[in-house]
């Protein structure tokens, strides 16, 4: 299967590249503007919100699936741009899924676990999904123009972990890198998601693109816990300090736009579709990320 990959260059991106090349796949990696290689696969950059630019390079790259992982992602960007943000998110999702549709290839749209509004525990698929946060406004925008095709799959991907492997430390990296400096950081304790290491979710979104699987289904870890819980355990997990994990509140933080308190993913659907995955706690995925 030849397999096209947007957003390659991003924290995700590359663990799916090295995902399927391990795989002994074929692999189109596109990106925004980042040039070289990853895993010895050339980036090609392709400017998403350029319709016939974008046309070109998907009619030169003949995938038979498409992993659709390009997004503006930063909350406060998003917010702040409110037209580019729009253009990427939606508009380019809307093209590409345009396209599909014509030339009957499979798509995989990663969708955000921020498509909630944070007032229940363990979301299901056919949940209210009404976001608070402008970039899953976004993203919820988005999903209709995939699941109104015939071989699309908008999958809700939770909180994502683990190191860095695009040459761009994330802000995991961050955080494990101020712990081996000694220095504390500070995570809210009464925000709940059901986080899953990188690796694991680029496995998922492979395997999903082999399958004929569509509508939506929720991908994220078997816990739900809050980024205090995730880096307390990260901490211990990599041999550090958890007392330089410092708890803080929602309510204690300067804010432009309100937090979600509780978006955690009912993924009773994706371990039906996955009967034999594998999705390992927090110290198993860091002790061989």
């Amino acid at each position: 299967m030849r397999i096209l990959i947007t957003g390659a260059s991003g924290q995700l991106g590359a663990y799916l590249i090295n995902r399927i090349v391990d795989k002994g796949g074929e692999v189109v990696a596109w990106s925004h503007s980042t040039e070289g290689e990853r895993s010895g696969i050339l980036l090609r950059p392709v400017d998403l919100t350029n319709a016939s630019a974008t046309d070109l390079a998907l009619e030169e790259s003949r995938p038979d699936a498409i992993i659709h992982a390009a997004a503006l992602s930063a909350a406060e960007a998003v917010r702040l741009d409110p037209v580019g943000s729009t253009a990427i998110n939606v508009g380019a999702t809307r093209r590409i899924a345009d396209w599909c549709d014509r030339r009957g290839c499979r798509l995989i749209f990663t969708s955000t676990d921020l498509v909630f509004d944070g007032s229940l525990a363990w979301n299901r698929e056919d949940g209210p999904a009404e976001p608070i946060l402008a970039y899953g406004k976004t993203k919820r925008r988005a999903e209709p123009a995939v699941l109104g095709i015939a071989n699309g799959l908008v999958a809700r991907v939770s909180l994502l972990y683990g190191p860095s492997r695009c040459g761009r430390p994330s802000f995991f990296d961050q955080a494990i890198q101020a712990f081996h400096s000694g220095d504390t950081r500070s995570f809210f304790e009464d925000e709940y998601r059901t986080p899953l290491d990188l690796a694991t979710a680029a496995e998922i979104l492979v395997r999903l693109a082999g399958t004929d699987l569509t509508g939506l289904v929720h991908v994220g870890g078997p816990e739900r816990m809050s980024r205090f819980d995730l880096m307390s355990r990260a901490a211990t997990a990599l041999g550090l300090d958890p007392g330089l994990v410092w708890p803080c509140r929602r309510a204690d933080a300067t804010l432009a736009e309100p937090r979600p308190a509780d978006v955690s993913l009912d993924t009773t659907r994706l371990v039906s579709a996955l009967i034999d995955l594998h999705r390992p706690l927090i110290e198993e995925a860091l002790r061989d990320p």
